[in-house]
């Protein structure tokens, strides 16, 4: 029998089906999801735009590449015109995050004429050999060595540390909420220095804004609360409610520069990708993601609050931003995942130690406090063999 290749370990947990909020295995149980498949589906499962625009989509063109036009390419580049940054107007699709990292680190190395790239400790920007060698996690880089580019990895949030950026360097990857490091924000002051500093070396900004972008965050995309105008963005996961597709959007100055056969993609910007793009960016408009994703998240944080002060020898710290939740435990996060999903509850793991949840945006005030009932139980067992 084909058995699939574990770079993962298995959660012991199948999965029949799932609307919305919640996922229910095929014995019938319900569970909460804050998982959201690494939080793909930030919009919810089977979002109902999402639905419809792919079920009108299958009755008419299912696979064509962007070289022809069609009405649903015309229609998704109407539907970003509405949310993209007024500078960033010129897209490409694409499948995935990392495969649009690929791509903005391929645009702005050839743009600039220079080979080195920089990043930032904790970041994280994919597993393709170019995003994984802007990826700072050592854990996901051995053994794969020498990458296509030699990066410089800086502190995050110390815009005193930034001398390293000089004119060697062809692009900045940052992002505004690192996520995979364990929620950390990025502060106004940081993203500001970084692109004063990407000024002042002739290095371009690339903001990587596939996890926390599309509302997620609180604002449909977070390096604007910040105040800063890169020269590429990267978006992807909730874009499509779940659907694979992904983008990257441009400055006018790299657009002009790019060059026939430069790049290209099978299934990027596939009609169904397009599509689901589409009924993503209607549930954002038309439901107030955003405002929803910062009104849920204050109280998801508020309660979580008061569950570190319960448990201060089990949680060490609490980092949000939105819906995007870390709790940084004093022990190791797997057999606290364990005890969730248990009773109900799915989240993920940031690490070793850092709990992450990254609900759906239609969660309820009933499901938070059902949500951090379950963890208090969950904390209340680790407590007992816990060193502080």
């Amino acid at each position: 029998m084909t058995s699939l290749l574990k770079f993962s370990a298995p959660r012991g947990l199948r999965i029949a089906r799932a609307e919305g909020q919640y996922v229910w295995d095929t014995s019938g149980r319900r569970y909460i999801d804050f998982h959201t498949g690494h939080g793909a589906a930030f919009l919810g499962h089977r979002n109902k735009y999402v639905v419809a625009r792919l079920r009108e989509q299958l009755e008419t063109l299912t696979s064509m590449p962007p070289v022809f036009d069609h009405a649903i390419l015309d229609e998704a580049l109407k539907s970003l015109d509405r949310i993209l940054p007024s500078h960033l107007r010129n897209v490409f699709f694409m499948n995935s995050g990392s495969e649009a990292v690929e791509l903005a680190l391929k645009l702005t190395r050839k743009r600039s004429g220079r080979k080195f790239f920089a990043s930032f400790m904790g970041g994280f920007h994919g597993r393709t050999m170019a995003a994984l060698g802007v990826t700072h996690n050592p854990r996901y880089r051995q053994g794969f060595d020498p990458f296509p580019g030699e990066t410089l990895f800086l502190p995050f949030n110390r815009p005193d540390l930034l001398q390293g950026l000089n004119d060697s360097i062809s692009a900045v990857i940052v992002e505004p909420v690192q996520g995979e490091a364990g929620v950390h924000p990025a502060t106004r002051e940081f993203m500001r220095a970084v692109e004063e500093r990407c000024r002042e070396v002739g290095a371009y900004l690339v903001v990587d804004e596939v996890q926390a972008g599309f509302g997620r965050a609180g604002y449909v995309w977070s390096h604007l609360e910040l105040g800063v105008r890169p020269d590429v963005m990267v978006a992807g996961k909730s874009v499509g409610g779940g659907f694979p597709v992904s983008f990257v959007a441009v400055s006018n100055e790299i657009a002009e520069r790019v060059e026939e056969g430069e790049h290209g993609s099978t299934h990027g910007g596939n009609p169904l990708a397009l599509a689901a793009l589409v009924g993503g960016i209607e549930a954002l408009e038309k439901e107030d993601v955003p405002g929803k994703a910062r009104h849920m998240g204050e109280i998801l944080a508020s309660q979580l609050s008061e569950v570190v002060g319960e448990y201060e020898g089990v949680v060490r710290e609490l980092r949000h931003k939105g819906l995007m939740i870390g709790l940084e435990l004093r022990q190791r996060v797997a057999p606290i995942i364990s005890q969730l999903q248990e009773r109900g509850l799915l989240a993920l793991r940031s690490g070793s130690i850092v709990l992450r949840f990254l609900p759906p945006y239609l969660i309820t005030e009933q499901d938070i406090e059902s949500g951090v009932s379950i963890l208090r139980e969950a904390l209340s067992n680790a407590r007992k063999g816990v060193e502080v």
